[in-house]
């Protein structure tokens, strides 16, 4: 399980990204494909064509750091929204979901109470 604050958000890039980008290359990239300000302290998270292979971008107080993942057998359900969009944003806990293989399409959530953000 992730533990985060919050205020932090997960945007998924749908374009398949070059895993051999590193921090440079995958900070270009949320900065103008996706459009966002990568030092917001936020997870931006990036798969290959084959959607074996995961990056997860992010600020940590003095610098930028890289997760990756790649699996062994097998491939991750990215969900994909209406068509021409550029990214998608997740929640914290579907994020622990599709990094344990859970097929973000198929889950329902269950009726749960939230508060109105302020």
């Amino acid at each position: 399980m992730i533990h985060l604050p919050a205020s932090v958000r997960v945007y998924l890039c749908l374009s398949p990204c070059d895993m051999r980008r590193s921090l440079d290359g995958l900070h270009a990239l949320v900065r103008d494909h996706l459009q966002l300000d990568p030092f917001a302290g936020h997870l931006y998270l990036f798969a290959n064509k084959r959607r074996d292979r995961l990056k997860i971008l992010y600020w940590d107080r003095d610098g930028f750091a890289i997760w990756a993942k790649r699996l062994e057998a097998g491939s991750y359900a990215i969900p994909s929204p209406e068509p021409g969009s550029r990214r998608f944003e997740i929640t914290i806990e579907e994020l622990g979901a599709l990094l344990s293989g859970i097929d973000l399409t198929s889950a329902t959530r269950r009726k749960r109470c939230r508060r109105a953000a302020a």
